[in-house]
């Protein structure tokens, strides 16, 4: 017999879990959907010293109530932070840990991070009119759900059950730090991901291929992974689908994510291009690919700054600019006559995109300072999740800035990506943008959590006029330029280069 106990998000309690739990009981397993201290209707139990260590020791002791000879603990969302501090006091206890669309917190971790918006949790950090209602954050309104998480697959009548039923979140359960011993690290786990929510299996063995020591774990073959095609609340949209999966997981089913050790990863692979090298300077963390020889006219050249991706640990070697796509992207423009610039900006976090941005402008300034850059032409042109970078400058465009660029771009930051700042929508800034000159390089085979943005900037870019040239890549993936060494991407690329630097040299 296995039993289920089910642990579900900020501001909810045990009734979202009904129909999941009608479905387990039905295959013959035992269910415990959970309400926590101070949710749901355990609501008005909340005191001033409720906090995430009172919400641990609410699953301690339905563990410890229940009689079958597996457990499988359930967390969705913050319920995954009393499910882990739970189990790492009861790791003799418990078959699997399932993730179902959360995170993967760590010892001192806070789920504070949940918070959508920044300037409240500053204020929760502070406890200094942290929140309303006596130490409580207030539920968002119906037409705020989205923001905490998608709500894609919820029926108009399930999202105002939702918004009607849910109640204020005690601070202390998102402030207080999540407490580890390491006993939990070595029980079996499956992630259960939410594809409208941002999270995919694609997107996982992206991090892990990038040898990011954090996700190596990832690997291990008691992990699996599954994917629900809805968004944040999968237990009110996909029941059904949702009953089955916790059933397999217990099971052990899933998909793994494997490396081999014999195997390149995909962003050290060659560039799609044999480009000759030319000279390259490196100071600090930005690297200059320079031309053979001046113009025939003796003015000085103008520059492309590619931007990278993330979030990129810091361990992770090698760095970005010397990824084979980047250097091969700045040798590229170099044989063209203009200064191909890459940079190791510090995005190794969600939370980094500030710190990231400040890394950009200091590139920029110092790309433009150079005696041989002419200083009134220069482009931006980003890649991957860095495309959020892109904001800053195209919500007020300089007078230098010719032309940005963007390749298989993260243009929104995805619904389970809280902790990114709201200035770093560029689905947004572009609306603000004027006529500058935009080239996006978009690929057929996009991850669908990362196509949904793109098209919501064309969208807005389209409303407002801007001047927005798009190359398509046919059969194209994400990061093509290493594992797609066909004719139809070599174009794409050859025609993004000369749109760019054609932009610069009028």
């Amino acid at each position: 017999m296995t039993a289920f106990i089910l642990v579900a998000g900020v501001h909810t309690g045990g009734w979202v879990w009904q129909e999941v739990a009608d479905r387990l009981r039905g295959a013959g397993a035992e269910v415990y959907p959970v309400t926590l201290t101070g949710m749901g209707e355990q609501a008005r139990a909340a005191g001033p010293d409720t906090d995430l260590e009172t919400h641990v020791h609410d699953l301690l002791r339905v563990i410890d109530q229940v009689d079958a000879a597996e457990v499988v603990m359930v967390g969705h969302c913050y319920g995954i932070y009393p499910v882990l501090g739970a189990a790492d006091r009861r790791p003799e206890r418990i078959a699997r840990i399932v993730h179902l669309d959360a995170g993967m917190p760590r010892n001192g971790d806070q789920a504070l991070t949940l918070v959508p918006e920044q300037a409240l949790r500053e204020r929760l950090l502070n406890r200094a009119d942290a929140a309303e209602d006596e130490g409580r954050i207030p539920p968002p309104s119906r037409d705020e759900w989205h923001r905490w998480g998608s709500v894609e697959g919820l029926p108009p009548t399930v999202l105002a059950r939702l918004a009607e039923n849910a109640v204020p979140q005690p601070v202390g359960t998102l402030t207080q730090p999540l407490r580890l011993s390491g006993a939990v690290s070595e029980l079996p786990a499956t992630g259960v991901l939410c594809t409208a929510n941002g999270s995919s299996i694609a997107m996982v063995e992206g991090l892990v291929g990038l040898g990011d020591p954090r996700f190596q774990v990832l690997t291990d073959p008691r992990v699996s992974f599954f994917e629900l095609h809805t968004g944040h609340w999968p237990m009110l949209s996909r029941a059904d689908e949702v009953a089955e999966v916790l059933l397999r997981a217990a099971a052990g089913e899933g998909h793994r994510v494997s490396v081999t050790v014999s195997e390149q990863p995909a962003h050290l692979r060659p560039f799609l291009m044999d480009v000759p090298e030319r000279p390259r300077e490196r100071v600090g963390r930005v690297d200059l690919h320079l031309p053979d020889a001046p113009a025939e006219d003796g003015s000085p050249w103008p520059a492309v700054v590619f931007v990278h991706g993330g979030p990129v640990h810091p361990d992770v070697r090698p760095t970005p600019r010397d990824w084979p796509a980047f250097v091969g992207y700045g040798r590229y423009v170099a044989s063209m006559g203009a200064v191909g610039v890459t940079l190791d900006h510090r995005l190794h976090d969600l939370a980094d995109y500030g710190r990231a941005a400040d890394d950009l402008a200091e590139a920029v300034h110092l790309v433009r300072a150079d005696p041989r850059v002419d200083e009134s032409r220069v482009a931006l042109w980003y890649f991957s999740a860095g495309g959020l970078l892109s904001a800053d400058w195209l919500a007020a465009p300089p007078p230098w800035l010719r032309c940005v660029a963007a390749t298989y771009p993260v243009l929104a930051p995805l619904p389970n990506w809280g902790r990114v700042d709201s200035r770093f929508r560029p689905a947004d800034a572009v609306r603000t943008a004027g006529r500058l000159p935009i080239v996006v390089t978009r690929v057929e085979l996009e991850r669908a959590e990362i196509a949904v943005t793109v098209e919501e900037f064309l969208a807005a870019a389209k409303e407002c006029d801007a001047d927005v040239e798009v190359i398509d890549v046919p059969l194209g993936h994400h990061g093509f330029e290493t594992t797609e060494h066909t004719e139809q991407a070599s174009r794409a690329v050859e025609r993004a280069v000369r749109s760019v630097l054609g932009h610069l040299r009028r």
